[in-house]
């Protein structure tokens, strides 16, 4: 079960949406994307935070900022969990509380934390969308993974932004609302 996870439908999320849409349609895109890039990355806590559960995989304890993005780096989706969420389970609360945004999703471009047939029908039945999981080398040296650079960049953004770096929010709203606001910073500064 997903715990807490938010939608961001407030006024600053409203807004946000449609920066969004200016900067696609800008670009001589469509208001929502076909191509979904889908990323998580764990963040610490500070000792205010109240809501958080520990990632054993990247063994940090705090909460988890789930992403989907277009092939310009554009936020389509998110949504901020606890941490104990697997990447899976917050990605599917985050397609099923946007759908509006996803509804003309074709593919969503994911890494291995999200493989499995389970994940890729539940993508399937929510929006009617086909899964791609990009695997890297068994070798262990870096590569680029195509495509999966963008929502990494995207990451390195929302990276500059002091209060991004640890979660100091009480609430998971407060949290979410900080991602938000960093983000339309990074997107005046951007384009």
């Amino acid at each position: 079960m997903v715990n807490k996870a938010r939608r961001w439908n407030n006024l600053a999320g409203q807004r946000f949406k449609k920066i969004v849409v200016i900067l696609r349609n800008d670009d001589l895109r469509k208001d929502k994307t076909s191509f979904g890039i889908v990323d998580a990355q764990s963040v610490q806590n500070a000792c205010t935070a109240e809501e958080k559960g520990y990632d054993a995989g990247k063994k940090v304890s705090g909460i988890k900022h789930h992403l989907v993005v277009d092939t310009q780096g554009l936020p389509h989706a998110l949504i901020i969990t606890t941490a104990n969420v697997t990447d899976r389970d917050g990605a599917l609360e985050m397609v099923s509380l946007n759908l509006d945004n996803l509804s003309e999703v074709r593919k969503f471009l994911v890494d291995g934390g999200y493989s499995g047939e389970k994940f890729a029908d539940a993508i399937k039945n929510l929006c009617g969308a086909e899964v791609e999981v990009v695997k890297r080398d068994e070798l262990h040296k870096f590569v680029v993974l195509p495509k999966r650079w963008v929502v990494e960049r995207t990451f390195g953004w929302l990276d500059h932004c002091r209060r991004l770096w640890k979660n100091c929010e009480r609430l998971l709203h407060n949290s979410l609302q900080m991602f938000i606001l960093a983000f339309i910073s990074v997107l005046i500064r951007r384009f």
